[in-house]
């Protein structure tokens, strides 16, 4: 098995950069099975003992990408949104593990808005070092790697992306999610002195900030650990950082698996750390 962390980083550089496509190519696997699904509009949907919906395209993604993490022979564990039953006494002994949401905005799939994706990230001492983010029915795909760097591709063109951090004097650019609006959030972005909001699914939203297409991503409500880590990963390769309320970064593999309350910007954004800290107040 190979083992990352501080004693072995002059091999992660060269590790990360093959394994990177690796993953990337994993993720689109299980985005053309889903679109396969997507095609149906018979689509059966269940619903799992927390209420939230799941369908064939989840299974089949989590199959392919489970399959497909395996053959890369690193025996790494694999936590995925539907294995999240794995206990933590189990988990807590993990230093790396993949960490898989074989289709995020099951909501987006079901209103087929196609703001959906299969989200795969590599969590080393809970923090994520790799994530792919591929939303198949848009032709899109954001990855990175710590040390690596950040990119977007659209269909054949791939490019590397950054954070814009907000120019005072101009509009904040907020993405907010399409299906969870809330009073709070809209009590936070009254603070602002100007901005333009546009509405996106999934772990999408994370993936605009990190490109520098918006600014802002406030996140107050409810989440679980596979609908960030991913995009995280490539938010933090960009520049930018996903902190707690608190300002603290998310980290990965707690007990209960949920994430605190969160904002996503540029680390140098110093008027929307602003901000934040008056909300918080």
């Amino acid at each position: 098995m190979y083992k990352l962390g501080a004693d072995s980083m002059l091999d992660e550089l060269p590790m990360l950069e093959k394994l990177l496509p690796q993953v990337v190519a994993i993720a689109f696997r299980a985005g053309q099975a889903i679109m396969g699904i997507y095609a149906d509009s018979a689509c059966a949907v269940m619903v799992k003992a927390d209420n939230s919906p799941l369908t064939q395209a989840d299974l089949a993604s989590d199959r392919i990408i489970s399959k497909g993490l395996a053959e890369l022979g690193l025996g790494w564990p694999v936590l995925s949104e539907e294995s999240a039953q794995i206990a933590y006494a189990e988990r807590q002994t993990w230093s790396c593990f993949w960490l898989v949401d074989p289709l995020d905005g099951t909501k987006e799939f079901i209103k087929r808005n196609g703001e959906f994706t299969v989200n795969i990230a590599l969590i080393e001492n809970g923090q994520p070092i790799m994530g792919v983010v591929y939303a198949p029915a848009l032709g899109v795909c954001y990855y990175a790697a710590r040390n690596v760097g950040a990119y977007v591709q659209r269909d054949e063109l791939a490019h590397s992306i950054r954070v814009q951090p907000h120019i005072s004097g101009q509009p904040v650019k907020v993405v907010a999610s399409r299906s969870h609006s809330d009073e709070r959030t809209l009590a936070l972005l009254k603070n602002l002195d100007e901005y333009k909001c546009i509405s996106m699914g999934s772990s999408l939203k994370l993936c605009l900030v990190a490109e520098g297409a918006t600014h802002f991503y406030p996140r107050l409500g409810p989440t679980m650990e596979w609908d960030t880590a991913a995009a995280h990963a490539v938010v933090s390769a960009a520049g930018g950082v996903v902190h707690s309320r608190e300002g603290k970064e998310l980290t990965y593999n707690k007990p209960d698996l949920h994430n605190p309350e969160f904002f996503v910007f540029a680390a140098m954004d110093n008027s929307l750390t602003k901000v934040i800290k008056e909300f918080n107040e």
